[in-house]
């Protein structure tokens, strides 16, 4: 990290332009320096690092049009009047993040000694509670349909008569549909796995998960789950790769895996082209899968402890957002109207 000169006035060059700090919040030095020490040190999620320089750089703008210049100038009531107008153009859960963002970059700021206070402490965000998801979710019916549809043999082109041939993508793509509703493992966790993640551990498979703040998760493989990922790796030959990534993008069109890492748009891409081939209307995504298999595992008399241990949430407040049990009642209830 280099800096633009010796005196406490002059800048730090940040190390990426998208970690620039707006100059409110980098009126010295030592106050950027600050700043980007938050956002490096403090933050691992890249999500959750882009959506907090985000709110920041919002709530600069905001004071710069109130002729706030000065950090010292900020004031709790400037933060609250800040949240106020954000509620007419954001949802309350994204008000709430801003606030959190500020919040605790200031927290960062007054532990630096930066400035004497936290202006955000006192502010309260919107009231926002939920008690059901809005993620749209597969019956035990559709995700088992989906994943028998995906096709994992074809015949050679240049050999309409030979015997079939492994289909490595279709083999790819149903192994992580699997590996999404059986460990109810969140996308961003699934596309980081190795092939060493997938072991024996007391005479059955397992697999490993990479989860958020860097935790490792382990979870014993379903058995559909295990046959589906040992049927791709042994077809694309990367049993011995242990070090390499286990969900593989593929070169343009020759179905061939590269050593390349599937992204999150693309794990996208894989499941809508796949829900469409198999005649599937609901808009599902990367997340549906994990909602699919938390809301089937509670159905079949589950334990919504166990649930919540299996999909590593911190409470089971968390986890309840997943059981769309209720919208089953609720259609039966509805089908009542006979008119």
């Amino acid at each position: 990290m280099n800096t633009a000169g010796d005196g406490e006035n002059e800048l730090i060059i940040a190390p990426s332009q998208e970690l620039q700090p707006a100059p409110l919040f980098a009126p010295t030095r030592k106050a950027a320096k600050r700043f980007l020490e938050f956002f490096t040190a403090q933050i691992n999620n890249a999500h959750t690092r882009r959506a907090y320089v985000n709110a920041t750089r919002r709530f600069a703008d905001w004071c710069a049009s109130k002729e706030i210049h000065e950090l010292a100038q900020v004031q709790p009531f400037h933060v609250a009047a800040f949240v106020h107008d954000l509620r007419d153009e954001l949802s309350p859960p994204s008000v709430k993040q801003h606030l959190a963002a500020i919040r605790m970059l200031f927290d960062w700021l007054v532990t630096g000694h930066v400035i004497d206070a936290n202006p955000a402490h006192s502010v309260r965000g919107p009231r926002y509670s939920v008690k059901k998801g809005k993620t749209p979710v597969l019956t035990p019916e559709e995700a088992h349909a989906l994943i028998e549809s995906i096709p994992i043999t074809k015949k050679p082109a240049h050999d309409p008569e030979a015997a079939d041939q492994p289909d490595l993508l279709g083999l790819r793509d149903r192994a992580l549909i699997a590996m999404m509703v059986y460990s109810f493992a969140r996308i961003c966790a699934v596309i980081q796995m190795k092939i060493g993640d997938y072991f024996v551990q007391g005479r059955r498979r397992w697999v490993r998960l990479h989860e958020k703040g860097g935790k490792e998760h382990d979870v014993p493989c379903h058995h559909r789950l295990d046959q589906c990922l040992h049927d791709y790796i042994e077809a694309a030959g990367i049993t011995d790769d242990v070090d390499g990534y286990l969900f593989r993008s593929a070169r343009r069109k020759s179905g061939q895996l590269t050593t390349n890492p599937l992204f999150q748009q693309d794990a996208h891409r894989i499941i809508r082209r796949r829900a469409k081939a198999a005649g599937i209307e609901t808009r599902i995504g990367n997340h549906t899968f994990r909602a699919t298999g938390i809301t089937a595992y509670l159905k079949n008399s589950g334990k919504l402890e166990v649930a919540q241990q299996i999909a590593n949430h911190e409470s089971p407040r968390t986890t309840k957002l997943y059981d769309r049990r209720q919208d089953e009642i609720s259609l039966d209830e509805i089908e009542r109207i006979t008119i």
